[in-house]
């Protein structure tokens, strides 16, 4: 039973890469486009909408690399080595992942300022604000999550030395 949550979980985890491989692969491409037609016709805008665009692409790295992390902190649960010292340092770099994502969203926020302003959408504003509080509270739920493993292994080290 625990191989079959932990292989829906899996398939839950690769299937929230999916959406996010398509805006890298189709949709930011056609905003650069937009945004280079700003920068022909000397426009500053284009400028601030491709930094933009550079970051939300720089940010899929980590998003990445911390669903690699949660899918190997999956097979970790599978092998019964939830309690580990490996499942410690997953959690971390997933806490580091979701710190990083929202370092970078904090610092293009002027900038989607001035976008959502000039475009008179400030729902721009908003996706901004939801992306930095969600990977903040991933990074919060981590950093929990990993203080409550360390105690965990920790008691049950030294339950083992005790028998």
């Amino acid at each position: 039973m625990k191989q079959v949550s932990t292989m829906f979980l899996k398939v839950v985890v690769i299937s929230m890469g999916i959406p996010v491989l398509g805006l890298c692969i189709y949709l930011l491409p056609k905003i650069a486009d937009v945004a280079f037609s700003y920068v022909a016709a000397g426009d500053t805008l284009g400028y601030l909408i491709l930094t933009i665009l550079i970051v939300m692409a720089i940010t899929a790295i980590p998003f990445y690399l911390g669903l690699y992390q949660t899918v190997k902190l999956l097979s970790y649960i599978e092998k019964d080595q939830a309690f580990s010292q490996i499942t410690v340092t997953a959690l971390t770099k997933i806490k580091n992942y979701a710190k990083l994502i929202s370092a970078l969203y904090v610092v293009i926020l002027p900038m989607v300022y001035f976008v959502a302003e000039w475009d008179d959408a400030p729902g721009l504003i908003l996706i901004d604000f939801v992306v930095i509080g969600a990977s903040f509270a991933l990074a919060v739920f981590a950093s929990v999550l990993q203080r409550l493993l360390q105690t965990a292994i920790d008691y049950k080290e030294e339950n083992d030395l005790t028998v």
